[in-house]
């Protein structure tokens, strides 16, 4: 009687075995992460895995790179302002792999163009009613979208108002659900929450140095209000923004109220067509400032836009203005 050899069944078992979970693997490769539902500024959206998903800005760019996603991108619309900040960025690398889809702000055309099946930006700064790009026309067109948790406070009949930082690791979490990537979403929210904690820790005693956030303006200068990135930049470096009771992100004041506040610091934002020494230039040589300690001691600090918008270079940010505030003494 022929035989067969004592290690071929068991060999066969493993074979069949490892076939079986083969296909199992196969299977879910295929199918990728199943669709998820979740709450995005107030309304119940459910999303399929994203194929073909377009970035607004850095702030929505750079949360997809942070996460490793760069390659389950169709593309980004990067306005031209924005190139120094990109050149700059450590993410620049994974900017230069993804095709760039226009260099203006984000339009409902762009986005259709590009077939695209996902959109993720903020609401009145990516989308906008004005220009016709809003989550219920792209819904229309079968385009699903996802706003910054942190522009929730002003879309809709009720408005949602979350910190800052707990609105970045909303979206963090949230897209990393979208994309399958939880793991890797938990994993870069519990490296930041750890360095925000270390730099609330590290505060010192004593009255917050008063800090005034100039991204631009001469007749009217634009700042960061109690909703914006900056504020929490500057509370975890332990300083005060002088306009963080604004319920506004970005905002345009009068000049009246800077010179009322007596900034001890300005955190100069880098970025756009004029370069930030020239912005510097105009703060030492305007006459309303002159008497402002930030003025009168030279005390500027250089802010990235990269870490000034909502995005995984806060805790950079407000790192290095850490340090610059302790370094003059604050």
């Amino acid at each position: 009687m022929n035989r067969l050899p004592t290690a071929l069944p068991a060999l066969l078992a493993v074979c069949l075995l490892g076939t079986a979970c083969g296909a199992d693997v196969s299977t879910q490769q295929q199918q990728g992460p199943e669709p998820v539902t979740l709450e995005n500024c107030g309304r119940q959206i459910t999303y399929p895995p994203p194929q073909r998903a377009v970035a607004y800005d850095m702030s929505a760019t750079e949360k997809m790179f942070a996460l490793g996603l760069a390659d389950r991108m169709r593309g980004m619309v990067m306005p031209s302002t924005a190139d120094p900040a990109v050149e700059r960025s450590s993410y620049v690398g994974d900017y230069r792999s993804v095709e760039t889809l226009s260099t203006d702000v984000l339009s409902f055309e762009t986005v259709v163009a590009a077939e695209a099946d996902w959109v993720l930006a903020g609401w009145n700064s990516g989308f906008s009613e004005a220009r016709g790009i809003t989550p219920d026309r792209l819904d229309e067109v079968g385009i699903r979208s996802y706003q910054f948790t942190e522009s929730c406070f002003d879309y809709g009949d009720d408005p949602v108002r979350v910190p800052p930082l707990e609105a970045l690791y909303t979206d963090l979490r949230q897209i990393g659900q979208i994309f399958g990537v939880t793991d890797r979403a938990e994993e870069l929210v519990a490296d930041l929450e750890q360095r925000a904690s270390t730099l609330e820790q590290n505060r010192p005693d004593g009255d917050p140095a008063r800090v005034f956030v100039y991204d631009s303006g001469t007749d009217q200068p634009f700042t960061s209000g109690g909703q914006g990135a900056p504020d929490a930049i500057v509370s975890l470096a332990g300083g005060r923004n002088i306009f963080g009771d604004l319920t506004e992100r970005w905002t345009t004041v009068g000049w009246e109220s800077v010179v009322q506040a007596q900034p001890e610091v300005i955190a100069v934002v880098d970025y756009g067509d004029q370069p930030v020494e020239d912005k510097i230039a105009f703060l030492e040589s305007f006459p309303p400032l002159a008497d402002s300690p930030a003025v009168r001691d030279k005390r500027f600090h250089i802010l990235d836009y990269g870490e000034a918008v909502s995005g995984p270079r806060n805790i950079d940010g407000a790192e290095k203005l850490a340090e610059y505030l302790r370094s003059i003494g604050h």
